[in-house]
Order: structure tokens, then sequence, then C-alpha cells
């Protein structure tokens, strides 16, 4: 116990003494340990800038796909990724495959027993009027009366459609809360009678506010409008719109038994032969988020390539104060020697010094990185986050090269001969 605690002494001082040693040698020339310095500041700088501008993308998509909604499928026409057995996306055969229909959704909703709930969705743009303010092309989805239960929309004001009035061509809307502010300017919504497209509809609730943080939305819900399902038919073809199917499965469903039994109901549907291939798609979310975190990591590795060079120019820079330290201080060094200082304490010594330099050079490159990030989140919808995880990348790279650099001065300095580092001028 005793020796740990004369240990743990000896090694503050020892830092307390590297730190003096490192602000006297940043003092002494303060020009060339700037631009030494400067290297691991833009080194530090640009892996971390890097690094938070990719999470805070990919975070910012993430939360975007989650909001297409978790153990939830969508049938469509057109695969998201390459079908099993084949090469290349074949656009020509898939734009040839039959639209879904309002009957393939009802056999899915009265048959799919491992389906928590099954809507139809198609979307289109219209031009939406109310008194002398216009909207044109507003994204409309038409949607049948599951769709908050296989989405995640929330009705912030009024109600959503009633089973009556979705399960006809009732004039009724909800409005996306931006378009509902930019129709009404302020004026409360609620059963006033807007124009989609000509037609008069009635507001009977308003979605909760989702906010423009997200770069990339794909549930923008603030900048649509929803219609029951039928009522959007009577202004779009919906065999020529494709209308989607989503599908959310039952949480204790198992999902190869989900998804096999969504097959066999869509193949039966379309009285397809065991023989022939299917001919619709079943895109899983969770396949976007799985090419979302591939994408991300090709770029991570991509960024580590970038910032390698940044870092290597900021390591030959705490070297070269450190060679000069190791020269400017060899006298000393031979007293310390002289004295009894053993090789590993010379070395440890400088390599503390080395690494702190380096910490120093890139704290000042994670205080730029975290103003920076606070500019673009104050003047931009983007939304940037300096995560711990990038804070402690930045010490740990910043460490790693003050002790990189350090290593060859703190080694010639250690193995001075301490007669001729006394009498060294």
């Amino acid at each position: 116990m005793k020796k740990f605690s004369s240990t743990i002494i000896i090694f503050i001082k020892l830092l307390g003494e590297s730190f003096g040693f490192a602000t006297t040698s940043v003092k002494a020339d303060k020009t060339r340990a700037f631009l030494s310095l400067l290297g691991v500041t833009i080194g530090i700088f640009s892996i971390v800038a890097v690094f938070t501008t990719i999470d805070s993308l990919k975070g910012n998509i993430s939360r975007s796909l989650a909001a297409l909604g978790s153990d939830v499928v969508y049938i469509q026409k057109i695969p998201w990724t390459l079908e099993e057995g084949e090469t290349e996306i074949k656009w020509w055969e898939y734009r040839q495959r039959p639209s879904n229909t309002y009957e393939e959704f009802l056999n899915l909703q009265q048959q799919a027993t491992t389906a928590e709930a099954v809507a139809l969705s198609v979307s289109f743009s219209k031009e939406v009027k109310y008194g002398r303010n216009t909207i044109s092309s507003v994204f409309i989805s038409g949607v049948t009366a599951d769709w908050p239960e296989v989405s995640t929309v929330k009705i912030g004001a009024g109600r959503y459609f009633s089973q009556f009035e979705a399960g006809g061509a009732h004039n009724v809307a909800v409005l996306g809360y931006s378009i509902a502010e930019e129709l009404f300017s302020g004026e409360d919504p609620l059963g006033k009678v807007i124009k989609i497209d000509g037609s008069n509809t009635r507001i009977v609730g308003i979605l909760e506010e989702e906010g423009s943080s997200e770069m990339l939305s794909l549930n923008a819900s603030d900048q649509m409008i929803l219609l029951p399902y039928q009522y959007a038919c009577t202004m779009v073809d919906p065999r020529q719109m494709g209308p989607d199917i989503v599908v959310k499965k039952k949480t204790p469903a198992d999902k190869d038994e989900f998804l096999g039994e969504l097959t066999t109901i869509l193949r039966n549907a379309r009285r397809l032969k065991p023989t022939q291939k299917n001919n619709f798609a079943i895109n899983e979310v969770s396949i976007l988020q799985d090419i979302n975190n591939q994408i991300f990591g090709t770029i991570a590795a991509v960024g580590w390539i970038i910032g390698a060079f940044s870092i290597l120019i900021g390591g030959f820079g705490v070297a070269n104060i450190m060679f000069v330290s190791v020269k400017e201080r060899t006298p000393i060094i031979g007293i310390q020697k002289a004295l009894g200082a053993k090789n590993y304490f010379i070395l440890t010594q400088f390599l503390f010094e080395a690494a702190l330099l380096a910490i120093m050079g890139g704290l000042v490159g994670l205080l730029i990185v975290f103003i920076g990030a606070e500019f673009v989140n104050h003047n931009y919808s983007f939304q940037m986050t300096l995560t711990l995880g990038n804070i402690l990348r930045g010490v740990i790279v910043s460490t790693a090269i003050g002790l990189v650099a350090g290593i060859v001065p703190a080694y010639m300095a250690a193995h001075l001969n301490p007669v001729v580092a006394i009498n060294a001028k």
C-alpha cells in the first residue's frame, strides 16, 4: 500500500513537471509552438468534425426511417433492395407489375393472423385553397382507417376519420401542422372547409407538429394532408398511382412466419402458379436501416483516411517541438541523470510532455467543432451534436499523436550520456 502511494505521488509530480515543461516550451517560442500545434488542432478538428457530421446525418436519417414505423412492411411494386437470386434491379419488369388493389387490402386485413394492422395508402399532389390563401402541389395521402396504427402520425387537435368516414368517400381531411398554419394564419381550422383540387373538404383534425429539425424526413407529416382512401380515389385513379399496402406485425409473431403469411395471401389473391415469381415486393423498414448503417460505415472509413493526413501533419509538428525541447534541455537531462534519474523517468517525462502538447491542440480543435455545431444548430434546420463519443475520440487520437510523435525524441533524451549532456551547449 505504501509502495502504491509512493508511485501515485511520483506520477503526480511527473505529470506536474511535464505540464510545466510543456507550457515552458510553448512560451519559449510562441510562433513555433502555435504553428506546430496548429497541425494537431486541424487534425483533430478534421476527424471530429467529419464524425460529428456523419453521426448527425446518420441520426437524422435513422429518426426519419423510424418514423416509417417499427415492425412495418410496405407491399409495393418495386423492391428497395435486390430480390433473392437477382443481380440487378430490373426496373422495366417492376413497372409492369400490377398495382395493389382495395380487394387485396381487404384480403390481408381479414386473413393475416400475424398482422396487428393493415392500411392502404395512395399518394399524390394537388392544389389546396382556403379563401385567398393557396398552396400548390401539397402532398396528399389517401389512407384507410388503420393508418394511425401502422404509422407514427399523431393527432394534435380535433380527431382522425371515423370508421364510417374512412369506409366511404366522405369529404373530410386531417391537415399537417404547417399546412394548417399557412392556410389559416392562426385561425382555428377545425370545422372549416377548404378546396382540394376544387373539391370542398371539411377539416376534422390537425396532426401534431413534427418540427423541421430533420434534414431528411420520409414522413413529413407537417407538410401533408390525410384524406379517406375512397375520397382520395375520386381525385386520382389508384391503378395509375400504385397504392401501398402497409402492414404492421404483431409483436409476438415470428418475422419469417409473418412475411410468409403475407406472401401466401398475396400469391393466392393474384392467382400465381407455384412456378411463377412474386409480382410484388414486401419491403421491410429494417432493410433501409441496414443500408443506412452500411453507407455511413463506408463514409466513416473514408473520414478516417481524410483525417489521417491532417493528423500526420500534426504529429510532425509535435515531434518538431519535442526535438527542440530535448536539445534545449540537454544539460538539465544530464543533471537529472547524474542525480540518479532512471531512463524510464526521462522517457516518461518527455512522453507526457508530448501528449500534453498534443492534447492542448486537440482541445482547441474540439472547441472549434463545438462552436461550429452550435452555429449550425442556431442558424439551420440540420441538427449537429458533439457527442461524448466524439469528444473521447478527439482526446484519444490527440493523445496517441503526442505519444507516437514524442517517442523518438523521448528515447533520445532517455539515452543521453549524462557527462556529455551536462557539458552540452
